[in-house]
């Protein structure tokens, strides 16, 4: 709404939710020297206006709308104007204030907050990570208010600097998410990383992850046989490979999500990109891998364990590390063996609601009335021809001549158009 068409004050939330910006900057006053600010942006907030103890007349803001909604706003400005009354300057005071709350106190309530939330494991150890690699060092022991805009752009173009613009994107949306919920506790006024966006250098046009297509997988298969990778980190790529899950699924799997007499994985909803349980079907390969390397890492929570406390879990380079070792560096990655997966999948007549699900994609129409328990038997088949077809791709036993044989071999026909 216009302001021309307020009628009443103190102002009702519905009225300020809908106040209209203008071509210039404007405050609207509620009532006893509160003012509700409109920038021509669309971003609101509270200023109240009060006398210092010199006699002259100043601006104190309140915080953001609707973090502090209007019933807040008055009570606080009640609280300060009465302060102001007894001869105390509300700006030396609300200086004093928020020297007490240092940047990296904000930050680790946000983090906190986000534990407790349920937070997948991977977001918040990359949280974890870039806060104390990038974010606490450069303002961390600085006041919330005494953060300016140019500590927030420095720690944007320094990530992008190093190519992370995905990375830049994150730490600017976490910061930005910390100043948010400071204000909304009171601890700050103004919020210096929430405009960064629009300085953001354009970050490269995205491609797809490299993968291998059929032609290309038998010299890989055999390349990767004869890798001199420790046999933990070749281990994480077959399973990569096998199962088609994500790098970082695989790197944070732990021995108690695997029952190994039943050929299953059940990964935990708060590990999942999509925020529910998902159960991974294991080929006779894949068991067999983790019952050697139960051996070695099987006393660990782990199955595949880093080195030391600051990296519990396999690294997320080692996995392409292992690829690039054997020639393939720029042909393929972890994550771009989904892909391969995907299309031999399909390539080779799985009904593509038994790919999707073993994916953990997002389901659509039909597909989203079954679970992941109603493909499992189905994708039990579909997983174990897959191992058996690479190993058959492997021995060089498939082509475009034998491709009957190779599936009259491995002990399949090819009838699994359907999930019916």
């Amino acid at each position: 709404m216009k302001r021309s068409q307020i009628k009443r004050r103190p102002l009702a939330d519905t009225v300020l939710a809908s106040l209209e910006p203008e071509n210039t900057d404007y405050r609207e006053l509620d009532g006893n020297g509160l003012y509700f600010r409109v920038r021509k942006n669309g971003s609101k907030s509270w200023n109240l206006r009060y006398k210092r103890p010199n006699g002259k007349w100043a601006w104190l803001g309140l915080g953001g709308f609707p973090a502090v909604s209007g019933k807040a706003a008055r009570k606080e400005a009640q609280r300060l104007s009465g302060m102001a009354a007894d001869g105390i300057d509300l700006a030396v005071y609300r200086q004093g204030l928020q020297e007490q709350h240092l940047f990296e106190a904000a930050a680790e309530d946000w983090y906190q907050a986000k534990l407790a939330a349920g937070r997948a494991y991977g977001t918040t150890r990359q949280m974890r990570l870039y806060l104390d690699s990038d974010i606490l060092p450069a303002i961390g022991k600085k006041a919330l208010g005494a953060v300016t805009r140019a500590d927030c752009t420095k720690i944007q173009e320094g990530l992008e600097k190093r190519g992370a613009h995905n990375v830049a994107k994150k730490t600017r949306s976490w910061i930005n998410q910390i100043f948010s919920r400071a204000i909304a506790q009171g601890k700050c006024d103004l919020n210096p990383a929430s405009e960064l966006r629009h300085i953001a250098a354009e970050a490269p046009k995205t491609t797809h992850y490299p993968h291998l297509l059929e032609p290309d997988l038998p010299k890989f298969i055999q390349a990767l046989r004869g890798s001199n990778s420790r046999v933990i980190s070749r281990i994480a790529v077959w399973m990569v490979l096998r199962t088609a899950s994500r790098p970082g699924m695989v790197r944070l799997a732990e021995w108690s999500e695997f029952d190994l007499d039943e050929a299953l994985w059940s990964i935990p909803a708060e590990k999942m990109k999509m925020r529910r349980d998902h159960l991974v079907p294991l080929s006779s390969q894949n068991v067999e891998d983790l019952r050697q390397l139960h051996e070695i890492t099987g006393r660990c929570r782990w199955v595949f364990p880093g080195n030391g406390p600051k990296n519990p879990t396999l690294s997320e380079n080692t996995i392409n590390k292992v690829i690039a070792m054997v020639g393939y560096k720029g042909k393929l990655v972890g994550h771009g063996s989904r892909h391969t997966a995907s299309t031999l999948l399909r390539e080779h007549g799985w009904h593509r609601d038994l790919v999707e699900a073993q994916l953990a994609h997002k389901e659509h129409g039909v597909a989203g009335v079954y679970n992941q328990a109603s493909y499992l038997g189905k994708r039990r088949k579909m997983m174990q021809w897959y191992s058996d077809y690479l190993d058959a791709l492997e021995q060089g036993m498939v082509s475009e001549k034998s491709e009957w044989f190779a599936n009259k071999v491995i002990g399949l026909a090819l009838s699994h158009d359907t999930v019916s």
